[in-house]
């Protein structure tokens, strides 16, 4: 069934059998119940794992839409670079409640709190109330520039999209943050006609300079300046759950999705500029605690 087969299809896709042997087990009633209880079970598996042995940096988290519900997504990067869906949560909308309720399972599950951690989220207001909430001063948040310059045109008429668009794109490939801060307000000036516009780019517009103020560049900047990854995983949720035609409720959706996850799971690689990765999470730990740098200068002196 992850394959695509049915469950009305499915006796068609078995080797035939003996005369002398007979059949069973092969009704659409019969599959769907065998397969309800199999993904009901690795589902409990998955969203459970301990993780206390296990360290990211870098967490990802994105809500997605999954039939007419909304799965917020964890996914984590760890020091070398290898990604790993941390845990999924299902609710209506990205609201607080239903981040607070991912974010405290992956704690409850072993996700230390105490460590420089940076969070890369698109521009709901409820996954960044959440991270605040349980992990304080230890997250350093970067916001999807992706989500961002499409919230900015969604306020132009369609004559100004494409040019604000490539000059916000050029904003956040600058060598520095200054020079992107400086070509964003530049931007907004000349936007005053839109004060939609203008105002969605003002709101959270630090926040998309988090890894330049980091100083990260090159294939891990485009790694990490979007939520892309997490978006890249819908692909393989849409092939999995495509013969669905009715979701039911939403334990059904968040069954679907953790199977869908898992096999999505099979083909991750590790991130492109993961060599780069050491030296972002230096720079990250010293802006989180500035006395880091005093440590790491005694260490090199000693």
């Amino acid at each position: 069934m992850i394959l695509g087969v049915s469950t009305r299809n499915f006796p068609r896709s078995l080797e035939p059998l003996e005369e002398t042997v007979k059949e069973k087990a092969t009704a659409k009633s019969s599959v769907s119940r065998r397969f309800v209880a199999r993904t009901e079970a690795q589902m409990e598996g998955f969203l459970t794992r301990p993780l206390g042995e296990r360290d990211f940096p870098v967490l990802m988290l994105d809500g997605t839409g999954f039939g007419d519900h909304t799965l917020v997504v964890a996914l984590g990067i760890n020091a070398q670079g290898h990604k790993d869906v941390l845990g999924v949560a299902e609710g209506s909308t990205e609201n607080e409640a239903v981040c607070r309720r991912l974010l405290a399972n992956l704690v409850d599950r072993g996700l230390s709190v105490e460590r420089a951690r940076l969070f890369v989220l698109d521009g709901g207001k409820g996954l960044r109330k959440a991270v605040r909430g349980i992990f304080g001063d230890w997250a350093l948040v970067h916001r999807c520039q992706l989500h961002k310059i499409r919230n900015v045109v969604e306020h132009l008429p369609q004559g100004k999209r494409a040019w604000a668009k490539a000059a916000m794109r050029k904003a956040y490939t600058s060598d520095t943050s200054e020079k992107a801060r400086r070509r964003l307000l530049d931007l907004a000036r000349s936007l005053a006609a839109h004060p939609g516009a203008v105002a969605s780019l003002r709101e959270g517009l630090e926040e998309t300079l988090t890894l330049l103020s980091l100083g990260v560049g090159g294939a891990l900047a485009r790694t990490l300046a979007t939520t892309n990854p997490i978006e890249n995983l819908q692909g393989t949720l849409k092939r999995v759950s495509r013969n669905v035609k009715r979701w039911h409720h939403g334990r059904m959706a968040l069954r679907w999705a953790a199977t869908g996850l898992l096999e999505a799971r099979k083909t991750f690689r590790r991130v492109k500029g993961y060599r780069d990765l050491p030296a972002l999470l230096k720079t990250l730990e010293v802006r989180i605690d500035p006395k880091n740098e005093d440590r790491n200068v005694a260490e090199e002196v000693a």
